[in-house]
């Protein structure tokens, strides 16, 4: 219990209430989670597209036809589900050994080709494409840019206010990165499972590739830090938390292969 007399552990105590507070969130998740959401969306998309084009840039872009076929037929398939039609969705291969994909705000999507040795048929990359989305539609970019200046805002208060060292300065630091921010980002990743595995279930994907898709990014991932220090769940937490899902997801699928969605991309 603190000791309100060691006015010391004060600063403490009230960044953790303001942070507390701040994340509490001013808007709702897909998932109905609160969020705290700084930014505007059009800044967010204008960031977006700017990052894609540095990335662009900075990579080789894959030109095998066929490849690029097949990764556009799964993305396409997914972002047909979206309810936001107006947003042309641009999908470029990258030669790249590394298993990565990525979208973002803007409407750009990303897929290494070491993805596609991980992602063993269209079903599992659908899993990793719909994840990647759900992360926009979530404005999971928006929420952790969000955090970061209240988190920093509520240190730099507490830096100037005098009562508090440098050493439990870097306490307080640490403290809101393990406390605050990492496990926000793994609720991140968590809730783009969910909405992802909800996404290829209705564009006529097989949830069931979802889990064993984190098996095959377990085998290619080695070693990972404890899962309170990473800033996604570890992958039993990932296959747990999908399984348990899975009943609703293959109720939607199922749905969705009646009304003749059956994704066919080879």
């Amino acid at each position: 219990m603190p000791n309100p007399s060691n006015p010391r552990r004060l600063p403490g105590i009230v960044l953790v209430s303001v942070l507390i507070a701040a994340l509490a969130g001013c808007a709702t998740s897909p998932t109905g989670r609160n969020q705290l959401l700084v930014y505007p969306a059009d800044q967010l998309d204008a960031m977006g597209i700017q990052a894609f084009e540095e990335m662009r840039s900075q990579l080789t872009v894959e030109e095998d036809p066929e490849i690029n076929a097949y990764v556009r037929c799964v993305a396409t398939a997914i972002t047909d589900e979206l309810s936001d039609k107006n947003t042309n969705w641009e999908v470029v291969v990258f030669t790249d050994d590394n298993p990565n994909a990525f979208a973002l705000p803007g409407g750009k999507m990303g897929v290494y080709t070491g993805m596609l040795k991980v992602a063993e048929n269209q079903d599992q990359l659908a899993a990793v494409l719909g994840h990647e989305v759900g992360h926009v539609l979530a404005q999971h970019g928006n929420e952790r840019m969000s955090q970061q200046q209240i988190t920093n805002v509520a240190l730099a208060a507490a830096a100037g206010s005098g009562y508090v060292d440098s050493v439990s300065m870097q306490a307080l630091g640490l403290g809101a990165q393990i406390g605050i921010l990492l496990p926000y980002s793994r609720s991140h990743e968590s809730e783009a499972d969910i909405i992802g595995v909800d996404l290829m279930a209705e564009a006529g994907f097989d949830p069931r590739e979802s889990v064993q898709l984190w098996k095959n990014m377990e085998k290619a991932g080695g070693g990972a830090p404890p899962e309170f220090l990473s800033t996604h769940p570890a992958s039993t937490t990932r296959i747990d938390d999908l399984i348990g899902k899975m009943a609703d997801a293959l109720h939607t699928y199922n749905d969705a292969r009646a009304k003749g969605k059956k994704p066919e991309c080879k």
